[in-house]
């Protein structure tokens, strides 16, 4: 089976510090991925939990911590039961969030592997560009 990528950036005007806060932060914000509460102390191999409510059904998305390199990288992975797939190692997605320190602020890379088609990928890339407009958002309000 052919494994397809979703990439998404974003710039975010604040240094990566910031943009890091607000990504790892467990206080949930309605304009990222819907209010989701996470769930997790970040440690190497913790679980990760997402909570919340989308398009009026209760979510619990899980997955472990694999990587942190605060304020630069972060890896985790990722399975959601909304997909109706079996909770098997091979329906979780990882996580890569790469921060990038650029002039006049943060460069954020998102990518999501394990996706099935190109169509799958590409869903996937629109909730992620969503999430990220709305992390710039929350970032670039907190800081006036």
């Amino acid at each position: 089976m052919a494994e397809y990528t979703a990439h998404v950036d974003a710039f975010i005007a604040a240094p990566p510090q910031a943009v890091w806060d607000v990504i790892t932060s467990a206080e949930p914000h309605p304009e990222i991925l819907a209010g989701a509460r996470i769930v997790t102390d970040w440690a190497l191999g913790a679980e990760i939990r997402w909570m919340g409510e989308w398009e009026g059904k209760t979510f619990e998305d899980h997955g472990r911590v694999l990587e942190v390199e605060e304020p630069r990288r972060l890896v985790v992975t990722h399975f959601s039961p909304m997909t109706g797939q079996p909770d098997v190692p091979e329906n979780y997605h990882t996580l890569r969030y790469e921060l990038l320190a650029v002039d006049g602020g943060t460069r954020v890379e998102l990518d999501q592997d394990n996706n099935p088609t190109a169509e799958a990928a590409e869903h996937s890339a629109e909730n992620w560009r969503d999430m990220l407009d709305g992390v710039r958002t929350v970032v670039e309000r907190s800081l006036g």
